[in-house]
């Protein structure tokens, strides 16, 4: 059983930065990323890192956010929030015929 465990996370003013890491209990090989969602609103891919360090982003957050990987961790850099950043954020696991989630943890930009 694989279990992520995420932290990081909390409340920010516009234009501040968070800082959200995702380990997982062993290496995989496998793409591992940050999905968020917002209240009303479907779950969308942020960022997400293959085994060999490929990094990918969403249009929304390019220029901003930046994920690295340490084995087993991934490290999800955000800067310049703002308010349309607010969600629950997810880290994922892709093993390609399975894939595992993190319970998830608030990102908050407001004033």
């Amino acid at each position: 059983q694989v279990q992520l465990v995420e932290s990081g996370g909390g409340l920010v003013q516009p234009g501040g930065s968070l800082r959200l890491s995702c380990a997982a209990s062993k290496y995989f090989f496998g793409t591992m990323a940050y999905y968020r969602q917002a209240p009303g609103k479907q779950r969308e891919l942020v960022a997400s890192i293959s085994s060999v360090g490929s990094t990918d982003y969403a249009d929304s957050v390019k220029g901003r956010f930046s994920l690295s990987r340490d084995n087993a961790k991934i490290t999800l850099q955000m800067n310049s929030l703002k308010p349309e950043d607010t969600a629950v954020y997810y880290c994922n696991l892709n093993l390609g015929s399975t894939a595992y989630w993190g319970q998830g943890t608030q990102v908050t930009v407001s004033s």
